[in-house]
């Protein structure tokens, strides 16, 4: 008689890079969230990304490293993630800047950020990059169409404004978790568009 085996475990790992561009806070709430729904970050803070995080945000380079399962230094092209064979579920880059989207649309892999999307991409897994710029010119949208077409999924953070934020928070959650949504994961932490019924209607229309 033949025996079974067991299928083995989806991974539950996941490469975090945050870059130099504008929103630090969207890479801090995406290892937030993955620590709460338990996979395990690996991350990955460019050196422009650590002079962001000091003027936008109060957390120390340490605080925010540890929020991270694993952390990599940018120049580190040894590390894990650089390599296909190790598993994970892909990568966010969170925020994504210019720079980085450029390098990833061109294969430039001078950097374990550029690298580890780089690998990602050839591997077939999810790369989804938070390109925060405005506004945009030919070369931008050029890059972005090139990682599109390499399989990547540019989710600018969009706010969406009919579950009616009151607070920055609450933007930043939703556009964090829409972007983990991409990977199959479900936050749980915002409220998902069901339709709305004519006094739902009737009150966006009045402002009530």
């Amino acid at each position: 008689m033949q025996s079974v085996v067991a299928a083995a475990p989806p991974v539950r790992r996941m490469i975090v890079g945050i870059t130099g561009a504008s929103g630090t806070v969207y890479g801090v709430r995406v290892l937030e969230m993955l620590r709460a729904m338990k996979i395990e970050s690996h991350l990955v803070i460019s050196k422009a990304g650590d002079q962001t995080r000091s003027l936008e945000t109060d957390l120390s380079a340490a605080a925010l490293r540890a929020l991270a399962d694993r952390v990599y230094a940018p120049g580190d092209i040894s590390a894990a993630i650089s390599s296909g064979s190790f598993q994970t579920m892909g990568i966010i880059v969170a925020p994504c800047s210019v720079r980085t989207l450029s390098e990833i649309a061109t294969g430039v892999t001078s950097s374990l950020l550029a690298r580890a999307a780089d690998v990602c991409l050839k591997e077939r897994r999810r790369v989804v990059l938070m390109f925060r710029e405005t506004p945009l010119h030919a070369g931008h949208i050029k890059s972005m169409l090139a990682v599109t077409e390499m399989g990547a999924i540019v989710a600018m953070p969009v706010p969406a404004f009919y579950a009616r934020p009151r607070t920055v928070d609450e933007i930043v959650t939703h556009s964090v978790s829409r972007a983990l949504d991409l990977f199959g994961l479900d936050t749980e932490a915002f409220p998902r568009w069901t339709g709305s019924s004519s006094a739902a209607r009737r009150k966006i229309r009045s402002g009530e």
